[in-house]
């Protein structure tokens, strides 16, 4: 592990003392094996360089912190150094050295942010016919260089397909997707992956071991957890530890620096979200808050110590946990269990909702309240999914007594259900239909002799304009025990087509099955012969209030309008015609 002298701000005797050197600078990673959590990026570049494989363009892209730059430091010493090029740079000669420093002559670091226009560009043009001075390549390290001007990647372009020999390109970006594609096309590209915590926990033993001081292991557990796949935000985070507690590093420094609660705190809060106590929740909130614990990073911890309670509700292993130690394992798996996961859902979406709230607001107290308040009164949505699988099944459902407020923290809403006791069907043929609805009146089995009398006592059963409609048939006739069939006259064919609607067939059923205590299907037709009779629709110059409402429901708008919303018209008027 190459670093500068840990005493690098330490004043010594009869000497000036030198500038101190944070510690993400003394201990950046001086070569491709020390490059952590990056070893695929190390492996590709190290074989390129070995076999004489060396683009002219690449571009690393990544989150912040996961070594970019370093490597492409690396990369430049590589290609330079003076015992090179070689996979392994000496970090001896002065080419070395200067690169390592960024004062290489050769290896020119730009910054894409505020170099973004194309005068920058053109100027940089201009500067890549010259051969360096002393190295073998002139290298360009362009970061954060999503950030130049669309004519500044456009003035680029020429150059970068086809730069001089000499000439080495090295993009960095956090944000590739605004990279021009004409740009992308003419680099070799590596994704460079967040750093896992383990590796981030291993490497800041190594820094604590090398400064001279004592570190807990769980402190440096949190510190590379809260880091999220970041080396140098862990490094950071260390840097102020070292100066919070230069002696030994606890875990109660690490949650007293950073204003976070430990993990048997959220372990607490979270028991009382699951028994519905909200006043404990509360309570537990007031004290982390005069222990300095930020509500803010208390509620981004507690979604990710839900995220893992979510993680082990799903069956995965404890080994998938980010925001969780090991020794929480079995108590983190017992909570996803308890809430289980459509709970789990709802609770970090309040959270997620609340912490995008409390971005934007000074009241981050309140809003923390109220998402625990809401969690406490939510609904158990597993029982609700049973319920509801049961209602699906065919299965009656019986709320018990609703608890008052005072007692919800205690119990939760419970639901019991009864298996309602099969009923016996008067029409052994199983067709799916509904069961007709029990009736003490007296019955009358259908015939042919009292077919007409059936109908008509089940049209005193309904009520509706399509009872006076139904009302003009023709005939009656029971073609089976379990069949009638109603026809109009000829004239009447309106009123057979707004009797024989689905809907109405289904009423007529219900009332001759309240009348007989039996299924009678029904049917509806014309008569045969038309009679002597006159009908309302016969006459051309004559039509009748009902018969014009029975044609305008036959209108495809009319029809979709009733369907819609369950009406039916009652008046028509028509239209008037002006002069």
């Amino acid at each position: 592990m190459a670093e500068l002298p840990t005493n690098a701000g330490a004043p010594s005797e009869g000497k000036t003392p030198r500038p101190y050197v944070v510690v993400a600078r003394r201990y950046r990673p001086q070569n491709f094996a020390e490059l952590i959590g990056q070893e695929h990026v190390a492996q590709a570049l190290s074989n390129a360089i070995a076999s004489h494989r060396v683009g002219h363009a690449y571009l690393f892209t990544g989150a912040r912190g996961v070594g970019k730059t370093s490597a492409a430091r690396i990369l430049a010493k590589a290609l330079n150094c003076e015992h090179g090029p070689s996979p392994v740079p000496c970090n001896q000669c002065d080419i070395c050295r200067s690169i390592s420093t960024g004062e290489d002559v050769d290896v020119l670091e730009i910054d894409g942010a505020s170099n973004r226009g194309i005068d920058e560009i053109r100027q940089l043009r201009q500067n890549t016919g010259v051969r360096p001075s002393r190295a073998r390549f002139k290298i360009y390290i362009i970061d954060e260089v999503h950030m130049l001007t669309r004519e500044a990647f456009n003035a680029l372009l020429k150059t970068l397909e086809e730069p001089p020999e000499h000439v080495k390109f090295i993009f960095c970006t956090t944000e590739p997707t605004k990279i021009p594609i004409t740009i992308l096309s003419r680099c070799q590209r590596f994704d460079f992956a967040g750093i896992l915590t383990g590796s981030i926990q291993k490497r800041l033993q190594q820094i604590v071991e090398a400064e001279g001081v004592e570190a807990e292991p769980e402190a440096l557990e949190i510190l590379a957890r809260r880091a999220a796949g970041s080396m140098r935000d862990s490094q950071s985070l260390l840097e102020q530890l070292l100066a919070f507690a230069p002696g030994r590093i606890t875990v109660a420094d690490v949650h007293g620096m950073l204003g976070t609660a430990g993990e048997q705190r959220l372990a607490v809060l979270v028991d009382h979200l699951i028994d519905r106590n909200a006043a404990a929740a509360l309570a537990e909130l007031d004290a982390a808050m005069n222990g300095g614990v930020d509500p803010a990073q208390l509620i981004e911890q507690l979604f990710g110590y839900l995220r893992d309670c979510m993680v082990a509700a799903v069956g995965c292993p404890s080994e998938t946990f980010l925001y969780t130690s090991p020794s929480a394992a079995e108590q983190v798996a017992a909570a996803g269990q308890r809430l289980g996961l459509d709970t789990l859902l709802a609770v970090m979406q309040i959270l997620d909702q609340t912490l995008s709230r409390m971005r934007y607001s000074t009241q981050g107290r309140i809003l923390a309240e109220l998402a625990l308040v809401r969690i406490s009164y939510l609904e158990d949505l597993t029982a609700l999914a049973d319920v509801i699988a049961q209602l699906q099944s065919g299965v009656t459902i019986e709320p018990s007594p609703v608890p008052t407020r005072s007692a919800l923290p205690a119990a939760k809403k419970k639901w019991t259900a009864a298996i309602a006791p099969p009923r016996e069907k008067a029409d052994p043929v199983d067709d799916g239909e509904p069961e007709p609805p029990a009736s003490d009146s007296p019955r009358a089995m259908l015939s042919a002799e009292n077919a007409t009398a059936v109908w008509s006592q089940a049209l005193d059963r309904m009520s509706g304009m399509i009872v006076d409609q139904a009302r003009h048939f023709d005939s009656v006739a029971a073609s089976s025990s379990n069949r009638l069939v109603i026809r109009f006259k000829s004239g009447y064919a309106l009123f057979k087509s707004a009797c024989e609607r689905p809907e109405q067939v289904a009423r007529f059923e219900h009332a001759l099955a309240d009348v007989t205590g039996q299924r009678i299907r029904v049917e509806f037709g014309l008569t045969d012969e038309p009679t002597s009779e006159s009908a309302p629709a016969a006459s051309a110059q004559t039509v009748l209030p009902h018969q014009r409402i029975l044609e305008v429901m036959q209108h495809p708008m009319v029809s979709r309008a009733g369907e819609l919303f369950g009406a039916q018209p009652t008046r028509v008027d028509e239209p008037t015609n002006h002069p």
